[in-house]
């Protein structure tokens, strides 16, 4: 990873306080993606991980899950596909309803996104509780797709999303906190 570190891309991270809501510390990972040498050197670290593995779909949850999956599709020659909140895609969807450490909210992917043989990445920019990645899955159970890995840029351990998610899968987090 060029010679920017990871304690680097960490600090490039901005904490707020009481965000979404009272109580809540809030990782803003807008202002790393905002400095083209952490954006390169985020984009690098998840492309030599995954350089070997033979994915064919990078699916990235909504919306910060675009900036970095996008990315990583096109470097690793895959197609991307996102998962996005209801009404915001417009063909025939799935959908699934989860509990959020905030709330509750539902996430929907096309029907024709991914086919059996694909092996595909879950990415999102940050791992709290696990909730919506956990709702991701559920989607992509639907596809009965060849594998999953999952991938985040950052994992808030203390709050054990990672524990929410099944064991079987590949789970890489560059980042945690």
């Amino acid at each position: 990873m060029n010679q920017i570190t990871k304690e680097d891309i960490a600090k490039s991270i901005r904490d707020i306080p009481d965000f979404p809501k009272k109580g809540i510390l809030f990782k803003d990972l807008t202002t790393a993606f905002k400095k083209p040498e952490i954006l390169t050197a985020i984009s690098d670290d998840l492309y030599e991980y995954y350089a070997s593995s033979g994915i064919t779909k990078v699916v990235g949850i909504e919306s910060r899950g675009f900036i970095a999956g996008s990315i990583l599709a096109s470097r690793l020659g895959a197609g991307f596909v996102p998962i996005r909140k209801p009404g915001k895609l417009p063909g025939d969807t799935y959908a699934f309803e989860y509990d959020l450490e905030y709330g509750s909210d539902t996430i929907e992917i096309h029907k024709d996104a991914l086919e059996k043989n694909d092996i595909v990445l879950l990415h999102d920019d940050l791992l709290a509780t696990g909730g919506t990645a956990s709702a991701a899955l559920e989607l992509l159970k639907i596809f009965e797709v060849s594998n999953v890995m999952i991938n985040f840029i950052v994992e808030l351990s203390f709050l054990k999303g990672r524990d929410s998610l099944s064991d079987e899968y590949d789970i890489y987090s560059m980042i945690t906190f």
